[in-house]
C-alpha cells in the first residue's frame, strides 16, 4: 500500500533533515546513558534498540551505559532484603552487592543486548567495567550534616563508587569490530573489590575519556525546564551554572546537570538531556533540528 501525499511529504521532510547530521556524526562516538521508563516499557525498549542499530548502520559509534535501580530493588524486595538510601544513592553491603552484579551485569544487561541483536545486522556485546579492566573504581564515602554533630558525619555506602579511572580498550576492539558495546557501571577496586557506580558519572566518564561527540541521558522527564514549565535548550555552560546559581536547576536533575557540564568541559562537544518517555527519543536528538531534550553545548559549538 503506497503512503498517501500527505503522509510522503512528511516522510521525505524527515528524511532529508536527518541527512546532514548523518554526514556530521559518521564515524563519531556517542555515549548513551540508558535508563528510566525507556528500560521498563516494552515498545520504549524496542524503539531504543531499533535507534542504536541505526545509527550504527549509517556509520556512527552508539555506545550504552545502563542502570538498573528498580530492577535491583524488585529482586531485593523479593529476596527479603531491606534497602536503605542516603541522599540518593542506594546502601551497598557484600550481600546486596552480589544482587548488583546478578541484576546489572547479568539480567538487564543481557536483555539490552538481545534487543538490540534481534534487530540484526550489527550485534550488541555485554561488559561490566570489571571486563578488559574498563572501570577502576573507588570508594565513595559522603558527609552529612545534622544539627546534633560538632563536625559532618561520614557515612559509609559499603560497595558504593566512582570512577578512578577508565581503559577504554575493550570499548575501542568492539567498535571497531562492527559491535555496539552495552555496558552495566561496575567498577573494581584497588582492593579487588566490586564497586556500583552511578550510571550518568559512567557514561560521563566514558563520553570524556573517548572524546565523544556527544553524550545522551535518558530521563524521565522532558528535559531542563525553567520556572515557567517551559523546555530550555542550545544552553552553554555559563547559561547553566546561572540557572543553577538562581534556583532553576535543583533537586535530582542536579546531578545530571553536573555530569553534562563536567563532559562539555572536557571536551566532549555536546551534552543532551533527553525525554526517554518519547518512543524514538534518541534518534529524534540525534536526527532533528528540534530534537525532543535539553541540549549543552560545548564552547565555541553551534546550535546542535
Amino acid at each position: 500500500m503506497s503512503l498517501n501525499r500527505s503522509d510522503a511529504m512528511t516522510t521525505a521532510r524527515v528524511l532529508a533533515e536527518a541527512l546532514p547530521y548523518i554526514q556530521r556524526f559518521a564515524g563519531k562516538t556517542i555515549v548513551i546513558k540508558y535508563g528510566g521508563n525507556a528500560m521498563v516499557d516494552e515498545v520504549l525498549k524496542d524503539g531504543f534498540a531499533r535507534d542504536v542499530v541505526l545509527m550504527k548502520h549509517v556509520g556512527m559509534n552508539p555506545v550504552v551505559v545502563h542502570g538498573g535501580g528498580p530492577q535491583i530493588g524488585v529482586l531485593l524486595e523479593r529476596l527479603g532484603k531491606e534497602t536503605r538510601f542516603v541522599q540518593g544513592m542506594r546502601v551497598t553491603d557484600a550481600e546486596t552487592m552480589d544482587v548488583v552484579e546478578m541484576v546489572l551485569g547479568g539480567l538487564v544487561n543481557k536483555e539490552i543486548v538481545n534487543f538490540i541483536n534481534r534487530h540484526g545486522g550489527v550485534g550488541a556485546v555485554g561488559l561490566t567495567g570489571k571486563d578488559g579492566d574498563l572501570i577502576r573504581a573507588r570508594k565513595l564515602t559522603v558527609t552529612q550534616d545534622s544539627p546534633e554533630l560538632e563536625a559532618p558525619e561520614i557515612i559509609d555506602l559499603g560497595h558504593v563508587g566512582e570512577v578512578e579511572s577508565i581503559d577504554t580498550g575493550v570499548v575501542d576492539m568492539l567498535i571497531h569490530g562492527n559491535f555496539i558495546p552495552v555496558i552495566a557501571p561496575i567498577g573494581v577496586g584497588a582492593d579487588g573489590r566490586s564497586y556500583n557506580i552511578n550510571a550518568d558519572m559512567v557514561a560521563g566518564r566514558l563520553a570524556e575519556t573517548m572524546n565523544a561527540e556527544k553524550l545522551m541521558l535518558l530521563t524521565n522527564t522532558p528535559g531542563l525546564l525553567d520556572k515557567q514549565g517551559e523546555l530550555l535548550t542550545g544552553l552553554d555552560a555559563r547559561q547553566v551554572q546561572a540557572l543553577i546559581a538562581d534556583g532553576t536547576i535543583h533537586g535530582g536533575m542536579l546531578p545530571k546537570i553536573r555530569c553534562a557540564l563536567d563532559a562539555v568541559s572536557a571536551g566532549v562537544r555536546a551534552a543532551h538531556i533527553v525525554d526517554g518517555r518519547v518512543e524514538h527519543a534518541v534518534l529524534l536528538e540525534v536526527f532533528t533540528d528540534e530534537g525532543v531534550g535539553t541540549l549543552i553545548r560545548g564552547p565555541g559549538r553551534g546550535p546542535r
